[in-house]
């Protein structure tokens, strides 16, 4: 089962709409992405809690990392540098930190208000090598943007 983007974005509108809560608003994409695609092992987000330090919130899946720092993996680059983490062989990428010995690739996203400030990162992880493509990453951010964009500071 693959997700379909433009219908995943329509139900997560749907389902979020009015709700201006971070936790919830995330909880409900984690589920929602989760279940749509069987590439998807482990989805869900860190949470930008103290400068330069990510803990995790709502996922769907194996445990998760509790604290990452911006200086390190996946998740830490994505939210140092602003940009999407397409990540084909994760034992490849320098610095990974391996949450689940599953995990083979992954796509993490920054996840930002309509300020404009950094809320945390998307991270969905596969057991699958090379599963993400630009296609994803550009239907995940077409998504957040959607659902955490319209959120005040």
């Amino acid at each position: 089962m693959r997700i379909d983007y433009d219908e995943a974005q329509k139900v997560i509108a749907a389902l979020c709409d009015g709700e201006v809560d971070e936790v919830a608003l995330m909880a409900t994409v984690a589920c929602e992405l989760h279940h749509a695609d069987n590439r998807f092992d482990w989805t869900g987000f860190y949470r930008v809690t103290a400068p330069e330090l990510l803990k995790i919130g709502p996922y769907q899946g194996g445990h998760g990392c509790l604290v990452i720092p911006f200086a390190r993996g996946v998740c830490g680059a994505a939210a140092r540098t602003g940009e999407v983490q397409l990540v084909d062989d994760v034992d490849a990428f320098a610095g990974h930190i391996a949450c689940s010995t599953s995990t083979r690739s992954e796509v993490v996203l920054p996840v930002y208000n309509r300020a404009g400030r950094l809320l945390g990162v998307l991270d969905i992880d596969s057991d699958q090598s090379n599963a993400f493509t630009q296609a994803d990453a550009d239907g995940l951010k077409a998504i957040l943007q959607t659902v955490f964009g319209a959120l005040q500071e």
